[in-house]
């Protein structure tokens, strides 16, 4: 794997650089704005961006923007201090891979692993911090798109972190029933992927 790494902050691109490179993770540049993260992905193509994402000249979020627009298939991992629900909807709207916490360093290098590999990866207070809507858009929504119970009880399991093997069991249905089921729930509710549809759930259904 071959990354770089973004952090207006010298001392944490160093120590992150030793962290990670002693994963075996081969570290191709640092940088420490948002500009620096477009030039050097546009320069190196890296597997995977790990990049603050409050920074000076160009934050994460729109070097992000400029990123995923050359390069929708590019995987970005935001690692920041930072709890702001308007930070953490806008990277679920880019499609941003991960959104982990520095002070969470033990799981840095798997995220980096787990992103590389096509997953999402999303901290528990990350997830938490989904703002909701208010209990009188909930029935509008069922209505809206025409969910029924089934349909719901996937939804929120999926929300709640339940692995396809979780739901089988809890559903009685075969595996490849389940993932037959979330392919066909999420072309019907225009979403990408489960993390989609866990935003779907604290956004729409009143999700806690």
């Amino acid at each position: 794997m071959k990354i770089i790494i973004i952090d207006d902050d010298p001392l944490v691109t160093s120590s992150l650089k030793t962290i990670i490179e002693a994963n075996h993770i081969e570290v191709l540049a640092v940088g420490h704005s948002g500009n620096e993260a477009i030039e050097l992905y546009q320069l190196w193509h890296p597997d995977v961006v790990l990049m603050d994402i409050r920074m000076s000249q160009g934050n994460g979020v729109k070097a992000s923007q400029h990123i995923l627009a050359a390069d929708p298939a590019a995987k970005i991992l935001f690692l920041t201090t930072f709890l702001d629900d308007e930070y953490i909807m806008e990277a679920f709207k880019l499609g941003i891979k991960g959104y982990i916490l520095k002070q969470n360093f033990d799981c840095i290098v798997p995220s980096l692993k787990a992103v590389a590999a096509g997953q999402n990866v999303f901290n528990t207070e990350i997830i938490s911090k989904i703002p909701t809507l208010k209990d009188n858009k909930i029935p509008s929504a069922i209505e809206k798109y025409e969910l029924n119970e089934k349909e719901l009880n996937f939804i929120t399991l999926v929300a709640k972190g339940f692995n396809n093997k979780e739901i089988a069991a809890t559903l009685f249905l075969s595996e490849g029933t389940v993932r037959n089921y979330l392919s066909s729930l999420l072309n019907k509710l225009e979403l990408r992927d489960r993390t989609q549809l866990a935003i779907f759930y604290y956004q729409h259904l009143g999700g806690e």
